[in-house]
């Protein structure tokens, strides 16, 4: 006699990639940080660890989004409310914000937040530390108006999303009560920190980059090089670290696919197709040469791919 299968609310957990052990490190090691620093007082380097940790934590949100983590639900929605507790705002904004806007119009005219809305097409200091308030002000509609046709549409949805605000609006509630000014600097500003570097992301990515909706031809009469030519990507150390957030074109392209097969997409399928200018190496050295030395010398600066005549608004 064939012995029993396990009952399935009795199996184990189990991960969908086992890559997201990463993943799951992150998740654990950010809290337990800010707790033992919560007790025993600030130390630099764990803060400076725990400040990368929130962008390790904004990319886990992001990629949690695309490719849920576990293969049961129960796992899946565990994990929604623990990114909500560390990140410091509800999950499911990326729904309305990333996934039915971003990756549907890719950076093009009717992406609420393409980065040449805001002051025209520019790619600078100034306008990468304001992108992150001027998307959210544009976004806020977007969150609002999504959560009205769900609340008409889809209550149990809804409820869903009213439950991550009611735990996140808690968390600094009683957080605060118990120690504000341990809650403002081991928890708040870490949160606040990520979820910058979460939106100015966008910048880095695209600033400068073709948003245009329809193409023009390459050299050869191919239109495809130049429509992949909507994202920039990095090619350095900030993809082991943050789960390959540098690799967008790929990412972009195969939205659903795991975050560890980027690596083999983008030099297999894309690398080649895009703008040499928009395959960028580290990101560090990116963001020093653009952002810093090309406040000063002009050389350095990057250029748009967008034509003159392109109407930007």
């Amino acid at each position: 006699m064939a012995p029993r299968r396990p009952d399935a609310r009795h199996r184990l957990p189990r991960l969908r990639h086992w890559r997201d052990w990463q993943s799951l490190a992150y998740l654990v090691a950010l809290p337990v940080l800010a707790a033992w620093q919560w007790v025993h007082g600030f130390q630099v380097v764990l803060y400076a660890l725990m400040l990368f940790l929130t962008l390790g934590i904004g990319v886990i949100h992001h990629n949690h989004v695309h490719l849920r983590m576990w293969r049961g639900r129960r796992m899946n929605r565990l994990t929604d409310f623990w990114i909500t507790l560390l990140q410091g705002h509800p999950t499911f904004v990326f729904w309305p914000a990333h996934v039915a806007n971003h990756h549907r119009h890719r950076h093009g005219p009717k992406d609420v937040a393409r980065t040449y809305r805001f002051g025209g097409d520019t790619n600078h200091l100034i306008g990468y530390l304001l992108h992150p308030f001027q998307a959210v002000w544009v976004l806020m509609p977007v969150f609002f108006g999504w959560l009205a046709r769900l609340h008409r549409h889809h209550r149990g949805a809804w409820r869903y999303c009213m439950a991550q605000y009611a735990l996140w609006l808690a968390s600094w509630t009683v957080l605060l009560a118990v120690d504000w000014r341990k809650a403002l600097l081991f928890v708040i500003v870490p949160q606040l920190h990520g979820l910058h570097w979460l939106l100015a992301t966008n910048y880095l990515q695209h600033a400068h980059a073709d948003g245009r909706k329809t193409p023009r031809k390459g050299a050869s009469g191919d239109t495809r090089g130049s429509q992949l030519n909507y994202a920039r990507n990095f090619e350095g150390l900030v993809n082991p670290l943050l789960f390959n957030i540098g690799l967008h074109t790929a990412h972009h392209e195969n939205p659903h696919a795991h975050w560890s097969e980027l690596t083999h997409l983008h030099h297999t399928r894309y690398r080649a197709q895009v703008a040499s200018v928009l395959n960028e190496g580290g990101l560090v050295p990116y963001m020093v040469r653009v952002f810093v030395l090309g406040t000063v010398w002009p050389r350095f600066r990057s250029r748009s791919l967008m034509p003159p005549d392109s109407p930007i608004s």
